[in-house]
């Protein structure tokens, strides 16, 4: 164990992953908080202000502080933050702990920057900026230290990337502020076009989890979602199927498969040839979608894998970034 401890954190829109070195993934939150809409007091982070969404008085508000993956409010996500840290390894400690925090790629300058500034007013001594599709892709264990090509396709809650990646570097990559939260919005889209019935975005949320899938399924799930009728303005529930969530994603996931293609299209012959070797990885909470990665597969024709733990890679990569720092500069002076 380090005498100072080394923190990958995974600052996602949806949710925040901590990895400790020695300990692995030791909290994983929504990220979302809570505030007394007068004051601007946090009364509540994580789990517990999840649940207060759509629940609410008009005296709290209850909102995600950042947005397609970068900070939108940097107060409160640095309070966010600070919560976050302090739950992961207490907060008595002798010395500020180092952390990696990733950010997308393709980030700017100010983003970045709001990003690290954040993370050290959170408590942190020192603060890199990882780019996700590195993280991602050391948390998966591809061997991208080696002169071959390999992609990456983080598919996270604000934002999606896809990323040639070789020798520490990003080669190549294309990303869309899109995600599962936009998928959310679709389905929660769908069902009031189709069903006249109005639901949140924890509904349309649950509704993707269970019943959700890219591609139509041999045998359709189904499940009930409650909801108020727009007509009537009365509680009611109806039923859908997975079907109903594929024809919902059409628009999401053709941005997303548009994106890889793009990705594909500019890739160096000799990297595009190791890809077709190897294929791409998948991670990200998205990559648990059933079926989108067969779907990739009938769009590009290289094959795809979803990797072990894919909502997880990205802070387990983040985390290990502490002992490759001497080499990623080279590649990545910014961090």
């Amino acid at each position: 164990m380090p005498l100072v401890e080394e923190l990958g954190i995974d600052l996602g829109t949806v949710n925040v992953l901590v990895y400790v070195r020695g300990r692995g993934i030791v909290l994983q939150e929504p990220s979302v908080v809570a505030q007394e809409r007068e004051s601007g007091e946090v009364v509540a982070v994580g789990e517990e202000a999840r649940a207060m969404m759509g629940r609410a008085p008009e005296t709290i508000i209850v909102r995600r502080p950042l947005r397609a993956g970068v900070i939108a409010d940097y107060r409160v996500t640095q309070k966010m933050l600070f919560y976050f840290i302090n739950r992961a390894i207490g907060k008595v400690r002798l010395l500020k702990p180092r952390v990696c925090v990733t950010v997308p790629f393709g980030a700017t300058q100010v983003e970045r920057r709001a990003v690290q500034e954040a993370a050290l007013e959170a408590g942190a001594s020192r603060a890199y900026r990882i780019p996700e599709p590195i993280a991602g892709a050391i948390g998966a264990g591809l061997p991208i230290h080696t002169p071959g090509g390999h992609m990456v396709v983080d598919l996270g809650g604000g934002a999606s990337q896809a990323a040639v990646l070789s020798v520490y570097g990003v080669v190549t990559s294309s990303a869309i502020r899109e995600g599962g939260v936009r998928m959310d919005e679709a389905i929660a889209s769908y069902v009031r076009r189709k069903y006249n019935l109005m639901v949140g975005g924890p509904t349309a949320e649950e509704a993707k989890i269970r019943v959700g899938a890219a591609v139509a399924l041999e045998s359709a799930l189904r499940m009930d979602v409650q909801g108020r009728d727009q007509v009537t303005g009365l509680p009611r529930s109806v039923e859908i199927s997975s079907d109903d969530i594929v024809e919902a994603l059409e628009e999401p996931i053709a941005l997303i498969v548009n994106m890889v293609k793009s990705v594909l299209e500019r890739t160096p012959p000799e990297l595009a040839s190791d890809i077709i070797d190897r294929g791409m990885t998948m991670i990200g909470g998205g990559a648990l979608l059933r079926n989108i990665d067969q779907l990739l597969t009938q769009e590009t024709g290289v094959p795809v894998y979803v990797a072990d733990a894919p909502m997880a890679c990205v802070a387990i990569g983040a985390g290990k970034s502490h002992a490759l720092l001497p080499y990623l500069h080279r590649t990545l002076p910014e961090i």
